[in-house]
């Protein structure tokens, strides 16, 4: 069988585009790895309708949604490797199947790579956070830490004074100048420059070299992303920089630099962020879907 659409990954943007298709009438096959960026937290927030419920029942509940149309197909298989075909592309995963479809969209995410000290990674998506506007808000006014991982700290520090007291841990990664050092001061954030050692405790409590330790209601770092997919690479898509690691080059039809072969979510886009994702699926959705009927 050739399908209309083949969506690698089925997380929330790649079902948000299946359903726009499911809905157009066209075979869709959704080829999915069960690894959802977002794992790692228990609630999810600033989606419209979805404000503080549990990101995987969302996504459950998403993908029922979908595979009620009867022109949707889903395969619970990692995809390894895509190619071009007489059809249009070939999509292997990993216990050796193929399948073939007109368009493709690579809804494949991003992995992130997180600073290398002790407790981080067990903290991460429950004191360790990237994005603000997911989880400042419930650290209540608390005393916030930006834990630096790169020169992006500083974007972090300016923001988050608007959800409480905020401290910037440099961690002898970089060394701001005077006037972002003037820019902290006018925000009130406190700049320490010392190593951190570890996190740990039911907050985050912060141990730094002198072996003072800061209690914090939560620390923002700036993980470093990473494609979780090998397939754009495979097919030749053109990447960009982003501010995080390379992302998928769209165009304004979410088209990549191949074409009939589109992007969204997280690997086309710097913004970790589940209702950015929906919204970015469903635009994308509809322009494979106009591809096929208009050229």
């Amino acid at each position: 069988m050739v399908y209309d659409v083949i969506i690698v990954g089925g997380s929330y943007s790649g079902i948000s585009a299946g359903l726009q298709l499911a809905r157009a009438r066209r075979q869709v096959l959704v080829i999915d790895g069960g690894r959802r960026r977002n794992r790692f937290a228990n609630h999810s927030h600033g989606f419209l309708g979805q404000d503080g419920r549990d990101p995987g029942t969302i996504a459950s509940e998403a993908r029922t949604q979908l595979l009620a149309y009867p022109t949707v197909t889903w395969v619970s298989q990692s995809a390894i490797q895509a190619s071009t075909s007489p059809s249009g592309f070939r999509v292997s995963v990993e216990r050796g199947e193929q399948f073939t479809a007109r368009r493709l969209v690579l809804a494949t995410g991003v992995v992130d790579k997180l600073p290398d000290i002790p407790g981080v990674f067990e903290r991460w998506g429950q004191r360790v956070f990237h994005c603000p506007y997911c989880h400042g808000y419930e650290l209540d006014g608390g005393h916030i830490g930006v834990l630096a991982a790169s020169p992006l700290a500083i974007h972090h520090a300016l923001m988050l004074p608007d959800w409480g007291p905020t401290t910037l841990l440099l961690n002898k990664v970089f060394e701001p100048d005077a006037e972002q050092l003037a820019s902290l001061a006018a925000r009130g954030v406190t700049v320490i420059d010392e190593p951190v050692l570890s996190v740990s405790g039911a907050q985050a409590d912060v141990t730094l070299a002198s072996g003072q330790v800061i209690t914090f209601a939560g620390l923002f770092t700036q993980p470093r992303t990473y494609m979780s997919s090998p397939l754009a690479e495979q097919l030749g898509c053109e990447f960009e920089a982003g501010p995080t690691g390379e992302f998928i080059k769209v165009d304004a039809m979410r088209e990549t630099s191949v074409k009939g072969v589109f992007a969204c979510g997280d690997a086309a886009i710097g913004a970790g962020n589940v209702a950015i994702a929906v919204g970015e699926g469903a635009r994308t959705g509809g322009a494979a879907h106009q591809s096929l009927m208009f050229r």
